[in-house]
């Protein structure tokens, strides 16, 4: 999530569930690029309400959210019921964001933050698997389908897992072995594609 921003960051909300219009600690800078409240919005509509995801629940489910920038994927995701969420992003400016975001919702108890490159995670050991992962790499540097092979390969997601990757709308997402894409839109210079974990 380290690229220039679209438009004006001074102001980020939680857009629905229990924190709905709480305020978000925001990058003072464009090093970090957030994912807008717009784009935020349209993803949890994809994630909740696809109907190739009738069997899926965010309630009570456990997020992992790469490239975690200010956190607000995952937090928002905390908000519309899940049970817990690990940041994971290399960026010390983008940890002290989440870290300061998680604090001022009082979510320390639901959440961990990592400092670990996403597309290398190695061997899921100390944690559970989750059933719910975002993807907000800097755009344009096909960080996309490392990380998802890095999911895969260290076993960090649940059978059927659902994953949101953000891109650049120029952007492609190549097939990755593991995963079937549901779903892929644009909204104005973003594009998200929603995939599921396969056998």
């Amino acid at each position: 999530m380290w690229e220039k921003a679209e438009g004006d960051n001074s102001l980020m909300r939680i857009t629905a569930g229990e924190y709905k219009g709480r305020n978000l600690v925001a990058p003072r800078d464009a090093t970090i690029r957030p994912t807008s409240d717009k784009v935020r919005q349209a993803i949890f509509n994809l994630v909740e309400h696809h109907p190739q995801l009738k069997d899926f629940s965010l309630a009570g489910g456990r997020v992992i959210d790469l490239f975690a920038g200010t956190g607000a994927l995952g937090l928002e995701a905390l908000s519309r019921g899940a049970s817990y969420c690990l940041f994971v992003d290399n960026s010390a400016e983008g940890r002290a964001l989440i870290r300061q975001n998680i604090e001022n919702l009082g979510l320390t108890g639901k959440t961990k933050i990592w400092r670990r490159d996403a597309a290398q995670l190695g061997r899921l050991d100390t944690l559970n698997p989750f059933g719910l992962g975002f993807l907000d790499p800097p755009y344009r540097q096909q960080l996309i389908e490392p990380a998802l092979t890095s999911l895969r390969d260290g076993g960090w997601l649940v059978p059927a897992a659902v994953i949101a990757a953000e891109m650049d709308e120029s952007e492609t997402l190549a097939p990755v072995s593991g995963y079937g894409i549901i779903d892929h839109r644009c909204y104005g210079g973003t594009a998200v594609t929603l995939l599921r974990r396969t056998a």
